[in-house]
């Protein structure tokens, strides 16, 4: 009777385990368990154990921090080709260039229509305009991977918390000799989220305590979960300098972190932030540069050639997000009251040394061929711009374009490596860890054959005893 009853209710537990399994199928977080009979030392008992392997799950971490990393970088890349958008809609900066270049030509063909040098002057308003708006478009994007960020760092900090949780249900289990499959499962899951937030790896210590550290080293969770700070910016111009990532005080990404993180989004966002923006913001910086430069207005008395301002200018004195305030002179302007004109003859500085019409000649072309020549001529750029060392203009914002674009294409096809590697550590995981189903249904069919076998057993004891009492009366 007794063995009949033990086979009962190892039934009855195995029953229950195959049941959960049945139902987290479709979980992706859940892993197959185990029941495994114990017939040793007394009556049948039924243990508990869940599927796992640590090296997959390792691998599947590692490629999730990985891929969110790749994906945010990739979603700013893409929100800054929208400057550039399509070559046929002729809204890209080297575009604009280049109808300034058209309208120049045809203001010096006819010097004296008044109309094609308002043309010249609205396409160079245009141009500036377009360079705004692109440095704008820049300034956004990173004051969004800033916001960002802010919102990683505070969802790192939630399940660490929760993770404080999860492990001490599987330490306290673990002592009392408690069923911790579930609690092993909800842990898992947890450190599944936080490694999409940035790069972990891990140890089990003595009665299963878990220690987190990131990628660099640092400590996330040792007993007690590590504090995650960041000052987010409310605003951000060419000359802001994004704040550092910190763990308990210490830099872990920027210029100033010894050992910066080295995946996750916040890596991600970091690179968005302080590399790719920053890099595009400076080839559009020098871009605004040299046209300031190539427009200027030279003193034809000096033989240093000293020059000013002319149809381009900016407010202010240092080049830093020239290309968010890059404008047309208001001298040349006629929506500003101004004259046209002052294109074809100079003239947009006070002084006559920077008027070269001198006798407002009507088929005098001599300065808007000059400008034409002073557009196509090269120009040195920095290396930090990732731009060619010497080109003109126009190939300087062609080469910005296409980096631009070979950037994104870069980072799409990490994107697309690193989705099929970590498909490829899900599915392999899943096969190790995760739930057949008509596996498990074929183990309820030999459960229910198990369970009538020991019915049958305990009604037999039972008609035995029946027979036995009937004799004694």
């Amino acid at each position: 009777m007794k063995a009949a009853r033990g086979a009962l209710q190892a039934n009855a537990t195995a029953t229950g385990v195959v049941s959960r399994n049945i139902a987290g199928v479709n979980d992706p977080a859940y892993s197959r368990k185990i029941a495994s009979l114990i017939t040793t030392d007394g009556p049948v008992r039924v243990v508990v154990s869940r599927a796992s392997d640590t090296l997959l799950f390792d691998k599947t971490l590692h490629s999730t921090s990985e891929l969110a990393g790749r994906t945010e970088i990739l979603k700013g890349l893409t929100s800054l080709e929208d400057t550039v958008g399509d070559t046929a809609e002729g809204r890209s900066v080297s575009a604009k260039i280049s109808a300034v270049k058209v309208a120049l030509a045809n203001a010096a063909n006819q010097p004296n229509d008044l109309n094609l040098a308002k043309a010249a002057v609205a396409a160079a308003k245009d141009l500036a305009r377009t360079l705004n708006q692109a440095s704008a478009t820049i300034q956004k994007t990173r004051l969004t991977a800033d916001q960002d960020i802010a919102k990683s760092v505070g969802t790192i900090n939630d399940l660490l918390g929760q993770f404080d949780k999860a492990n001490k249900a599987v330490v306290f289990g673990t002592a009392s000799g408690a069923d911790i499959s579930d609690a092993l499962d909800n842990r898992d899951k947890i450190l599944a989220q936080l490694s999409q937030e940035i790069g972990i790896h891990t140890t089990v210590r003595d009665g299963n305590d878990m220690a987190i550290y990131a990628d660099n080293g640092a400590p996330l969770f040792d007993r007690l979960a590590r504090p995650v700070t960041f000052a987010s910016n409310s605003t951000f111009t060419a000359s802001t300098v994004g704040s550092a990532v910190l763990i308990d005080g210490i830099p872990v990404t920027g210029n100033s972190s010894m050992m910066p993180l080295q995946s996750g989004r916040i890596v991600g966002l970091m690179t968005v932030r302080d590399e790719a923006a920053v890099t595009y913001q400076k080839q559009l910086d020098a871009i605004s540069v040299g046209l300031i430069n190539a427009f200027a207005e030279v003193d034809k008395t000096s033989s240093t050639g000293a020059g000013l301002a002319g149809l381009f200018t900016y407010p202010g004195g240092s080049t830093v997000g020239v290309a968010g305030s890059i404008q047309v002179n208001a001298k040349a302007d006629p929506e500003q009251g101004g004259n046209p004109f002052t294109l074809r003859d100079g003239g947009m500085n006070p002084g006559t040394q920077y008027t070269y019409n001198t006798t407002n000649a009507a088929s005098f072309s001599d300065h808007l061929r000059a400008l034409q020549s002073a557009l196509d001529a090269a120009r040195p750029f920095t290396s930090d711009t990732e731009l060619p060392a010497s080109a003109s203009l126009l190939t300087a914002a062609g080469a910005s374009a296409s980096w631009l674009e070979a950037t994104r294409k870069g980072a799409s096809k990490r994107v697309d490596d690193e989705s099929a590697f970590l498909d490829t550590a899900s599915t392999a995981l899943s096969n190790a860890t995760g739930v057949n189903r008509d596996e498990e249904v074929a183990k309820m069919l030999e459960l229910e054959k198990s369970y009538a076998a020991s019915a049958k057993l305990l009604a037999t004891v039972n008609a035995m005893l029946q027979t036995l009492l009937d004799a004694v009366r």
